[in-house]
């Protein structure tokens, strides 16, 4: 009994905290941008999450290791997930608002169900195909006005797209590890590693000057997202995951990028047009249709 009021107390907390987090890290990017190369920052960020969730993986005895089979699989979501997918998304931030960008990546939950009938022949059902209607046409009118007004957005927009891809290709590997049973923790600590060592090797390549930037804006973000946007807010997810099931936990996904868009009206100034919003409405409605589970037919 007084278990089960804790979880009633503490499900509201982790899922006000968790969309609080993500919702904010997209501003919080901003922060990381100008200076310092985009490359070096996310090196940078997952540099220090990394062997803090390792740490913690020891530091609880859980088991960090797996065969080399499952680290091929661990590569590949590092590499897409963790590395690929955010260079993407900080440089579509120095073309487009945090918040369209936070909107452009709710299209992930349409891919991950597409992505996860074309490899792994998961049912796809004609809400999810109506949800993906949704979400296109709901970014399209969402970016519309910004590209009218400033065209070098199409740029941000088209970088902001192949981010979501390589996302989908590193929820697709996470499903893949899933299947070979590994723990999410742990998997997640490899990941991250591997994709703190991807975007050194794509500044290495690139000839990326890795300055470091001491002002504080620029200390602060990067370990907010290291610490609370990678860690807690991860952490945070995975419990809601465990105790209440994918349902609720997927609603995160749905209230994030409205958290994301409300931060970006009031702090950077993001102008709105009725077809923005009514785009941006479409947008998370095909999100929400995607997370919703059809009812059950009562006996």
């Amino acid at each position: 009994m007084l278990r089960g009021m804790h979880s009633a107390v503490y499900t509201p907390i982790l899922f006000l905290l968790n969309t609080a987090i993500w919702g904010s890290t997209w501003l919080a990017i901003k922060g990381q941008l100008g200076l310092v190369s985009p490359v070096a920052s996310v090196t940078y960020r997952f540099a220090i999450a990394a062997p803090m969730l390792l740490l913690w993986c020891l530091g609880r005895g859980v088991s960090l290791r797996f065969p080399w089979r499952v680290h091929m699989v661990l590569v590949g979501q590092g590499i897409c997930f963790f590395s690929l997918n955010y260079l993407c998304a900080y440089v579509s931030e120095q073309y487009v608002s945090s918040g369209l960008v936070a909107i452009l990546y709710s299209l992930l939950a349409v891919l991950n169900i597409l992505g996860a009938r074309i490899l792994f022949g998961a049912p796809l059902s004609a809400r999810a195909v109506l949800a993906a209607v949704l979400g296109i046409v709901g970014v399209a009118m969402l970016f519309f006005p910004e590209l009218s007004k400033h065209p070098q957005v199409l740029h941000g927009l088209g970088i902001g797209v192949l981010g979501v891809l390589f996302a989908c290709a590193g929820n697709m590997a996470a499903i893949r590890s899933q299947r070979e049973k590994v723990q999410i923790i742990p998997g997640t600590a490899w990941a991250l590693a591997y994709g703190a060592a991807m975007s050194a090797l794509v500044g290495a390549i690139a000839g990326v000057e890795w300055a470091f930037d001491v002002r504080p804006v620029y200390v602060f973000s990067l370990l907010y997202l290291s610490l609370f946007g990678t860690i807690v807010a991860c952490l945070c997810y995975l419990t809601l995951l465990k105790r209440e099931g994918a349902a609720l936990a997927s609603y995160v996904n749905i209230v994030t990028p409205v958290v994301a868009l409300l931060l970006s009206t009031l702090f950077e100034g993001h102008a709105w047009t009725w077809v923005a919003a009514a785009g941006a409405a479409l947008a998370l409605f095909g999100n929400f249709l995607t997370m919703k589970r059809p009812a059950r037919a009562k006996a």
